[in-house]
């Protein structure tokens, strides 16, 4: 074998390792971040719901969405996520009413029921931010779904930030965390892939 094959072996291997590497370090540090800079929407991306009641992984987003703009965030929480074959919900309709049992004013709540995917929701969330003269979001989902949560909401021209939940059945386990940071390096990996392809196919969740 050649020394040129050997290299390039050598360099492909290495690259096998690297760049996952790399992307689940950012994966770990963009779910540190917090960011509660005023911005014209919250955003809570959506997870499972059943019958209209969100999971216990939705609820603890939805929480923190509320208290994020009880602090003033920002004046308007955007739900998102439309419904899967069979589904009488949506999750952005569940996410709403779940918000105003939980005190949060009816105006101030705006579902987008569309998008079944990451990408779809957020496509139609920049839509809406963009048809309301804005531009700027907090993302709030699971820590480390943050990082590919920004990176496909600036794709679609939003100004995102993160503040992700910091409870509930994503984050209560050290092995719960790490299988996500290893979920969430190959879902980065396969957004890339058909990002670079020209496709807009989303990881599934």
């Amino acid at each position: 074998m050649g020394r040129a094959i050997r290299w390039l072996l050598v360099i492909a291997l290495l690259s096998c390792v690297v760049i996952p590497g790399f992307i689940a370090f950012r994966v770990w540090s963009v779910a540190r971040i917090d960011d509660r800079e005023p911005a014209d929407a919250i955003v809570v991306l959506g997870a499972a719901q059943y019958n209209g009641v969100p999971t216990p992984v939705f609820q603890s987003r939805l929480e923190h969405a509320a208290m994020l703009f009880e602090e003033g965030v920002a004046p308007q929480i955007i739900t998102v996520g439309g419904n899967q074959p069979g589904d009488l919900y949506t999750e952005a309709g569940s996410g709403r009413a779940y918000l105003t049992q939980l005190g949060i004013p009816p105006e101030v709540i705006l579902a987008v029921e569309t998008g079944t995917n990451t990408v779809g929701s957020l496509q139609a969330v920049a839509q809406t931010v963009e048809d309301q003269g804005g531009e700027s979001v907090v993302l709030v989902s699971d820590p480390t779904h943050s990082y590919r949560s920004r990176m496909m909401a600036r794709d679609v021209g939003l100004e995102a930030q993160t503040s992700p939940t910091r409870h509930g059945p994503a984050v209560w386990t050290r092995e719960n965390q790490i299988s996500s940071i290893i979920r969430e390096t190959g879902a980065v990996l396969w957004y890339q892939y058909h990002r670079i392809a020209g496709s807009n196919v989303d990881f599934p969740g």
